[in-house]
């Protein structure tokens, strides 16, 4: 007797289908796993077999194989054992052979029989309804799954449960999508005292999603500008917060089981690896750039970061995707992040402060700076000096707009792209476009094009810097609600790229 069941194996962001092939035939008593099994999906028989017993189902004294097809892709994690489970059961005749292949499983079984969550509910959700099949998956991975809503979901706390509803005994009731509500947790602008330009710049970044280099002493505001992001991002699309959500989904970080339409905000530490900053390990899960897809990656003293990591920054920045290599595939995983870095000027922070700057002044800027590479600070679309605040600002009650008027007019701005860029696939910001798109979209007149000939020459802007200019300068006009780039909008953006003192 041979029974077919079906699961999914993850490569990136994709899951692709699994065959489950049991085999019950005669011979002395085994259960053998096959497949290109890892560790996890080995060990699954020896959780069924404990399963099973809870349940009071005895394995026959017979040769059980279980095949995972296709055999030559590598099956990775504990989410194998419910398919399993189910396809030995039909190979038993428990339950009709015909219903396990009218669905996909996924679910690691616990001793007792309890179905306990997994990463990757919502790709295996988008790839049974690829096949038109429906869902069962442990009750926690419901709420999530269930957002797929060409897809019939049902969620199973126990093995038993499923069992009765595949054979009719007790039919489970289709799994209702989570969405998870949270405030926004951020400083408000208006606590932020002095650091005009540094606002300025923050607003301009969130608007088109620029990447923004902050260089001042320590105790300047870096950190807290940046902390005011996250009540400056417009909330997630609909497609936008599934594209994301699948990615924390595969990492398992999805919260209470449900999709949130707030934008990603990441701060990985100094010490963070490379497979940490950018996928790997030993699953090639996603890294900090693709859990921070659609939303921020702060980067907080940017040159402590080991020179390797920010160099692999570079391709993630320029593509929007990160290719984890392996020796069976390449896996893909998107990565449209919106980048801000802060550092010092210096090891010690005080170059620019005569009394407390180190005895190896300018040279120690110099050095210090020259840990970002050139081509990697030519990625960022806005770098500013954010200088000291002084006394005066620090005693004087807040003053400035708050967060909320900022947001608006960043809503409002990101509304004008969304529309301009209806028909274009994959982009939907300036920052993303290029080539033909960016000439369309940001047409200079004889005033524009004399002026950014003077500055490409004074500043000796790359070919990349001067694309950059133009889409900051974009973003600006959408920020005005102009139609057209103006000169003013183009000088703004040409401030943004002056080199910092320290960097020469």
């Amino acid at each position: 007797m041979v029974a077919i069941a079906y699961t999914v194996a993850f490569q990136g962001v994709e899951a692709r289908l699994v065959e489950v092939q049991c085999s019950v035939a005669a011979g002395l008593p085994a259960f053998t796993l096959v497949g290109l099994p890892d560790k996890a999906v080995s060990e699954a028989k020896e959780r069924v077999r404990a399963a099973f017993a809870a349940l009071s189902i005895a394995m026959p004294s017979k040769r059980i194989t279980v095949n995972l097809s296709p055999a030559d892709m590598p099956k990775e994690g504990s989410h194998f054992d419910l398919p399993i489970a189910l396809a030995v059961l039909a190979a038993l005749e428990i339950i009709p052979g015909e219903e396990i292949e009218g669905v996909v499983s996924l679910g690691e079984l616990a001793l007792d029989g309890r179905l306990v969550p997994v990463a990757g509910a919502l790709p295996a959700a988008m790839a049974a309804g690829e096949e038109e099949r429906a869902l069962i998956c442990p009750r926690a991975c419901g709420p999530e799954a269930a957002w797929v809503s060409a897809v019939p979901v049902f969620a199973a706390g126990h093995l038993r449960e499923a069992v009765d509803h595949l054979t009719g005994r007790a039919p489970l009731a289709p799994a209702r999508p989570g969405e998870v509500t949270r405030p926004v947790a951020s400083r408000d602008l208006s606590e932020v005292r002095g650091q005009e330009i540094a606002k300025r710049a923050l607003e301009i970044a969130a608007a088109g999603r620029h990447h923004l280099l902050m260089v001042g002493p320590p105790g300047a505001g870096k950190s807290m500008i940046a902390a005011c992001l996250p009540g400056l991002m417009p909330a997630l699309t609909p497609a936008e917060a599934l594209e994301t959500s699948m990615i924390h989904s595969l990492a398992g970080t999805l919260e209470e089981g449900g999709i949130s339409r707030v934008a990603p905000y990441r701060t990985p530490s100094q010490t963070a690896s490379m497979a940490a900053m950018t996928g790997g390990g030993r699953a090639a899960k996603p890294g900090e750039v693709s859990l921070a897809h659609n939303g921020v990656l702060f980067l907080d003293e940017l040159p402590e970061y080991s020179r390797p990591v920010l160099e692999t920054l570079r391709q993630p920045i320029e593509t929007g995707e990160v290719v984890v290599a392996r020796a069976s595939a390449h896996i893909r995983y998107p990565c449209q992040f919106l980048l801000i870095a802060a550092a010092n000027p210096c090891r010690c922070g005080y170059l620019a402060d005569p009394a407390r700057a180190c005895s190896k002044a300018p040279i120690c800027g110099a050095d210090y700076m020259s840990r970002i590479s050139g081509p990697l600070l030519d990625r960022f679309d806005l770098r500013i000096e954010v200088p000291a605040v002084s006394l005066d600002d620090l005693s004087q009650p807040p003053r400035g707009e708050g967060s909320a008027a900022v947001a608006a007019r960043v809503a409002a701005a990101r509304e004008i792209q969304l529309a301009r860029f209806a028909e274009e696939d994959g982009v939907r910001v300036n920052a993303a476009a290029t080539g033909a798109l960016l000439e369309r979209i940001a047409p200079l007149d004889e005033a524009g094009q004399a002026l950014i000939r003077r500055a490409a020459d004074r500043l000796g802007l790359t070919a990349r810097g001067y694309h950059r200019v133009l889409r900051t300068a974009r973003t600006i006009a959408d920020l005005d609600g102009a139609e057209v780039i103006e000169v003013n909008h183009l000088a703004e953006a040409i401030s943004y790229r002056l080199p910092f003192v320290a960097g020469g």
